[in-house]
């Protein structure tokens, strides 16, 4: 596999384009004045850059909804963008090769496009997230809102895991001319489950391409899309990127916000892209990168990643104060500190205004209004001004006029003991994640190795006493 497309035989009717998009959240702050529409308006540019690239499909990686249950103006909003976007007379050029029922669930025979009685032109892919997954209902099965979506033949959902304990993956199989996508997806299952059923129990079963439709399996170019936690958040394990299977060539990794479209990993296995959210639905500085979505073009075992930044999103701009470390403010002189906070917002205005000008046209003016967070350390005796009194000046110019400010301390440092105790507590984890024994001895000799030697009981009677008293337990 490379990412340089080159060949013989190659010509447009053998490459297969497919826009790459995640976490679109639509209805994500829908009874906020200013910014209800940012996820339709985000959304929408996606539907239209797919037909603007003459994308064979659109492939997306979970949390279209922001909630499990969507209101009527958010289901209506997004039914009307799909009609608008995915319906009409243009043919699609990739070929089917795979048992529908071996990978969509529900009464459909078949993937949308080839359904007699529909006409569509834009065809969708796409797996559910954490906020739109399936949930219990009055009938036999759970049931999510994609599936609604996919009962009325707007898109093809798929990826479910209909037992999180022992979970098979069946690949969507799909040709044009001579390149051939092996698409496989799993939607959201609770980090802690599948990192035991995937890693502990091995219990995740992957279905190479096969049957009489399907030629060399290892003429496939591989794709894996998943919605799943990539960095550890507390104690809970998750699914890691070296567990991805090296046959893999391409990885499509969503529920992370953060924009990290540009590829990485591909030495010892699988290209990986964080695409990120398209719009902004927390104040974190993850989401203060841009907006993105990207390209994917695939000629036989050939690719090319093409990363095409959002226009109609709401910038966000984030940035950090440390009010005992600027000289001209005393906690004693409030109006000055508030003041200056002041100026340092509307410096992050003009930032936000000169960026936006770059864009060009955009879908609403109401786009043109940022978000700011200024997070302000107030340690050293200094006072918090009211967040929603401070924003009163702000509003009709920030979209997020009553939360601008977020006040917050310095932690106190660590002492040299605890320190240690952490340290040593995240050696268990990491022998634990490698499958290695943790010995008690071993760790009472690394947590007394640095202090004076016990008066009343040494260091190795200790350990012996805990070897017995272990073994009794026993």
């Amino acid at each position: 596999m490379t990412s340089e497309v080159d060949g013989g035989d190659f010509s447009p009717a053998n490459v297969v384009r497919i826009l790459v998009s995640t976490d679109n959240h639509l209805g994500f702050a829908e009874k906020h004045g200013t910014r209800g529409e940012d996820s339709f308006l985000a959304f929408e540019e996606v539907l239209r850059t797919a037909k603007e690239q003459r994308a064979d499909f659109l492939l997306l990686g979970g949390d279209l909804f922001h909630d499990n249950k969507p209101s009527r103006n958010t289901t209506f909003r997004c039914m009307s963008l799909l009609r608008k976007y995915c319906f009409g007379d243009d043919p699609v050029s990739v070929h089917f090769c795979s048992d529908p029922g071996k990978v969509f669930d529900g009464d459909n025979l078949t993937v949308n496009y080839m359904d007699p009685f529909l006409s569509i032109s834009l065809p969708i892919f796409t797996i559910h997230g954490n906020h739109d997954d399936p949930t219990g209902s009055l009938g036999p099965k759970q049931l999510s809102s994609v599936d609604l979506l996919h009962s009325a033949g707007m898109l093809n959902y798929f990826g479910k895991a209909y037992d999180s304990k022992s979970i098979s993956i069946e690949p969507i199989l799909l040709r044009k001319g001579t390149s051939c996508i092996a698409l496989y997806g799993l939607g959201n299952v609770r980090d802690e489950r599948l990192y035991t059923t995937w890693k502990d129990e091995k219990n995740v079963q992957w279905k190479r391409p096969q049957g009489a439709d399907v030629v060399d399996p290892e003429a496939w170019f591989n794709i894996f899309v998943l919605h799943q936690n990539r960095v550890q958040r507390g104690s809970t394990h998750h699914v890691t990127e070296s567990m991805l299977p090296s046959w893999l060539d391409f990885v499509i990794w969503g529920h992370e916000h953060e924009c990290r479209i540009d590829l990485e990993g591909g030495t010892d296995g699988p290209v990986i892209t964080q695409p990120g959210s398209s719009v902004a639905t927390s104040m974190t500085e993850g989401e203060s990168k841009e907006k993105c979505v990207g390209l994917l073009e695939v000629f036989q075992d050939q690719f090319k990643w093409t990363k095409l930044p959002l226009k109609n999103v709401r910038k966000f701009h984030i940035d950090d104060v440390v009010l005992s470390e600027q000289s001209s403010l005393h906690p004693a002189k409030p109006m000055e500190v508030e003041a200056f906070l002041h100026a340092k917002v509307e410096q992050m205005l003009i930032d936000a205004e000169t960026e936006f000008d770059r864009i060009g046209p955009i879908l609403d003016e109401r786009l043109r209004q940022p978000l700011i967070r200024l997070r302000v350390d107030y340690s050293g005796g200094f006072e918090i001004v009211s967040p929603q009194r401070f924003g009163q000046e702000y509003i009709g110019r920030i979209a997020n006029s009553s939360d601008i400010l977020l006040f917050h301390k310095r932690k106190a440092s660590p002492t040299p003991r605890r320190q240690f105790i952490k340290g040593m507590l995240s050696d268990i984890q990491r022998a634990e994640n490698d499958q290695e024994d943790v010995q008690v001895p071993d760790l009472v000799r690394k947590l007394l190795e640095k202090q004076e030697n016990l008066e009343i009981l040494p260091v190795s009677g200790l350990n012996r006493y805990s070897f017995i008293r272990g073994n009794q337990s026993v």
